[in-house]
C-alpha cells in the first residue's frame, strides 16, 4: 500500500544541525514505521520520518535506531549505499533526484532523466544536462530477478554529478560510530531542499506549493548487516511503504507528499 503524507506549513527557518529535539519535530507528525520495502512487514530497527515547509524549503527528518552505528564512506558522492545510510528520492516531472546520507552526513547525489524527455528543445537541453560535459550512466534495470529487469518506460539518464544548488544536510549521532563495545540509541538526520531549485524539474508548477498540492517521494534506509566475518550480498532495504521488490527507483511506488498551509 502506498502512503500518504502531509507535510504542514512553519512559520520561520529551520537550522539545519541534526538535532532533532527543537519544537517544531516533535509537533510535526512522525510517519508510521518503515517496513521491509519488498515484503511490507515491519522493520526490525525503528525508523521514521517527518516533514514540514516554509516559503523557501522544503524539510525532512529522519530518526534512525542503531545499536551499532556504522560508517566509513566520507568522501563526497562515494557509494554511501555500502553504508547504512538514509535515501530521499523526490519525482519532477519526467524526472526524479536521489539523495543517499550515511551517520558522517556524506552525501551521495544522482538525478535522473528519463530518455524519452531528454530532447533537443526540452526543458532538459540546458548545460547542466549536458550529456556530452557531466558524468552520465545510463539505468536501463537490472539483472537480479528480485527487481525490475526492465522498467516499462525505458532508460533512465544518470546524472551523477548533479549537485542539488542550495541543499543542507545534517547529522546529529546519538552514541558513536564504528565503536562495536558502546551500545547507541541511533542518528537522526536533517534535510533542507529549496524549492528555487526543483523548480526547474517542472514545467509549468510553482513552489513553494499551495494548499493541497502533492509531490511524489520516496523514503528508505539501507542496512548493511554483517555475520561471521561477511557481509550479506544486499544491504537490507526499509521504506515508507513496500516496493514489491528490492528496487527503489520506482517512481510509480513513491509515497504520496501532500502540503498544508495550515501551520504547524
Amino acid at each position: 500500500m502506498i502512503q500518504h503524507y502531509t507535510s504542514k506549513k512553519i512559520t520561520g527557518p529551520i537550522t539545519i544541525d541534526g538535532n532533532l529535539h527543537k519544537p517544531v519535530w516533535h509537533t510535526a507528525e512522525k510517519s508510521p514505521r518503515f517496513v521491509d520495502m519488498v515484503s511490507g512487514k515491519t522493520a526490525f530497527f525503528d525508523t521514521h520520518i517527518a516533514s514540514v515547509w516554509d516559503e523557501e524549503y522544503l524539510y525532512v527528518a529522519y530518526w534512525v535506531e542503531e545499536p551499532l552505528i556504522r560508517a566509513n564512506c566520507t568522501e563526497r558522492d562515494s557509494f554511501v549505499w555500502f553504508d547504512n545510510d538514509v535515501e530521499f528520492f523526490l519525482e519532477g516531472q519526467d524526472c526524479y533526484y536521489e539523495l543517499e546520507i550515511n551517520a558522517h552526513n556524506t552525501v551521495y547525489e544522482n538525478f535522473f532523466i528519463w530518455h524519452d524527455a531528454l530532447k533537443k528543445g526540452s526543458r532538459f537541453d540546458v548545460p547542466d544536462f549536458d550529456l556530452y560535459t557531466h558524468n552520465v550512466d545510463i539505468l536501463a534495470g537490472f539483472q537480479d530477478a528480485s527487481r525490475y529487469a526492465k522498467h516499462p518506460r525505458g532508460k533512465r539518464w544518470a546524472f551523477m554529478d548533479y549537485d542539488l544548488p542550495g541543499l543542507q544536510t545534517a547529522v546529529n549521532i546519538n552514541g558513536a560510530i564504528n565503536t562495536p563495545d558502546i551500545f547507541s540509541q541511533g542518528w537522526t538526520v536533517e534535510l533542507a531542499i529549496p524549492w528555487k531549485s526543483i523548480t526547474p524539474w517542472f514545467e509549468k508548477r510553482h513552489f513553494p506549493p499551495a494548499h493541497g498540492d502533492i509531490l511524489r517521494a520516496a523514503f528508505f534506509r539501507f542496512e548493511a548487516l554483517e555475520y561471521h566475518g561477511k557481509i550479506i550480498p544486499e544491504s537490507i532495504g526499509w521504506a515508507l511503504n513496500e516496493h514489491g521488490v528490492y528496487d527503489s527507483h520506482l517512481p510509480e511506488h513513491f509515497s504520496y507528499l501532500h502540503f498544508d498551509s495550515g501551520t504547524v
